[in-house]
């Protein structure tokens, strides 16, 4: 109460403050900064306090202004830049949860007159701390003016977008960088997405994906693309064109943590992830056989090939969801992808030893922490997910030879961690009401071409009924 009751003396002594050298009106503004802490002064602010504060930062502008004309030695630049600072403060204090502040706010104009202020303030070549405060102020400002108020949000835009989030997007101070995230976090929305889609607009996109690559720890970067960016189909695929094969890794792994998510989906997030899918598979058919340089020791970290990785690891999550998986069992061209990559690995681990040779003792660290371990588990998972409840694909499978290919990785590999696991779970997927597909192993194992204890482990075995052989499950006998 006695924070409320000093609010009206405050605002009177800001206002005959304005006319004042620097220093007075730096102590008027910070008194009011600390009153605007507590809801009930910010609920009593009357227009005239916000005017009063406008004026003082469109005179702070005028003298940035002459600086940069004539490198004038009369303005003091330092106090200048401290009463930028608490005016920023202040503004953003008497934001916050306040409605009627952020609305009066607005309509003076205080929007525009801080972007344009943040424009002039990074003009000036200093990297001193007076100058990152006043910066990082005004950004907090634009925030909370912003925050649950679409108004506002639309007149940042309209001022801001695109030169001030391509100008803080890229500065050298990691909170000026993360404040412009949290700005560009709160006014997109799914029409502003489809803006960035504008060739000139992509880099802000660019930016706000090296932040979070650079960044890790950027909440806000990381929002921006999983909340907002990767709900624009359009925009992923203008997006994964212009990226190194570094970032096209940062965005997949961004991708298989909205893909990871347990929450339920409506139609149009569906639609959203089917699109997703179609341009992730026809981007991994492509590059598929990239994977193949990691044979050779020197090109352990190649960077296609660990794209190649990564497109392998989303396409499994999605295809382990029932609302993605129909859709990409019907894709033309996956299910043949994958076994021929599985083929082209397994045959080349056998050609020399290397990551895709079956090894069973770990010799050391290094094979372990190879970016391809578990790849042909990988391939395998896939595959079976493609299989479930799917007679054509199962049919495609035994067509193209892939049921002695998977059986041929059912063994303990240090290189591929629950291969064995994966290879039960898609030959029982491949076998379920198929009676070709059990027939084959069936022969198989007869010949001595599948290995009989392979079969037990994935709880199956052959049994003769009417000189034919028949795959069955092994029903566990009770105790």
């Amino acid at each position: 109460m006695a924070a409320a009751g000093s609010l009206p003396a405050a605002a009177a002594r800001l206002g005959r403050a304005v006319a004042a050298v620097p220093e007075a009106r730096l102590e008027s503004v910070r008194v009011l900064a600390g009153l605007f802490r507590e809801a009930q002064p910010r609920e009593m602010a009357e227009e005239s306090v916000f005017r009063n504060l406008l004026e003082v930062l469109m005179s702070a502008s005028s003298e940035i202004e002459q600086v940069y004309k004539d490198s004038c030695e009369l303005v003091d630049l330092d106090t200048c830049l401290l009463l930028i600072a608490e005016c920023f403060r202040c503004l953003r204090n008497a934001c916050v949860e306040c409605a009627k502040n952020q609305h009066v706010m607005r309509n003076l104009g205080l929007i525009s007159t801080s972007v344009h202020l943040i424009k002039l303030l990074h003009g000036i070549q200093t990297r001193e701390e007076l100058l990152l405060t006043a910066l990082r102020c005004s950004l907090q400002f634009l925030g909370n003016i912003a925050a649950g108020n679409g108004d506002s949000q639309n007149s940042i835009w309209k001022c801001a977008f695109p030169d001030l989030f391509l100008t803080c997007l890229t500065y050298s101070d990691e909170k000026v960088v993360a404040y412009c995230c949290m700005v560009l976090f709160t006014c997109l929305n799914s029409e502003k997405v489809r803006d960035l889609l504008d060739p000139g607009n992509l880099t802000v996109a660019l930016h706000v994906l090296k932040v979070y690559k650079e960044q890790l720890e950027s909440e806000w970067s990381f929002l921006i693309v999983t909340d907002h960016l990767l709900k624009c189909p359009e925009l992923v695929k203008a997006l994964y064109a212009k990226l190194s094969n570094q970032e096209r890794v940062t965005l997949l792994e961004l991708m298989m943590a909205k893909v990871s998510e347990k929450n339920p989906v409506n139609s149009e997030e569906m639609n959203m992830f089917m699109r997703h899918a179609d341009f992730l598979a026809g981007c991994f058919q492509e590059k598929c056989e990239a994977v193949l340089k990691l044979t050779s020791a020197a090109d352990a970290e190649d960077e296609e090939a660990l794209v190649t990785i990564r497109l392998l690891d989303v396409l499994c999550e999605m295809t382990s969801s029932n609302g993605q998986l129909k859709h990409l069992q019907a894709l033309p061209g996956l299910l043949e992808t994958a076994i021929d990559t599985l083929r082209l690995t397994h045959l080349a681990g056998k050609q020399t030893v290397n990551i895709f040779t079956a090894t069973h003792a770990m010799t050391g660290q290094e094979e372990i922490s190879h970016p391809a371990v578990g790849f042909k588990s990988h391939l395998i998972r896939l595959i079976g997910n493609l299989c479930y409840k799917n007679k054509e694909n199962q049919d495609k499978v035994y067509e193209l030879d892939g049921i002695p290919l998977i059986l041929d990785n059912c063994s303990i590999d240090d290189n591929n961690p629950f291969v064995n696991q994966w290879t039960v779970y898609a030959i029982r997927n491949l076998t379920e009401q198929n009676e070709r597909n059990q027939e084959l192993i069936a022969q198989m194992e007869e010949k001595g071409l599948a290995d009989n204890s392979a079969l037990e482990s994935m709880g199956l075995e052959i049994e003769k009924q009417d000189d034919k052989l028949i795959l069955r499950s092994v029903r566990k006998k009770p105790l």
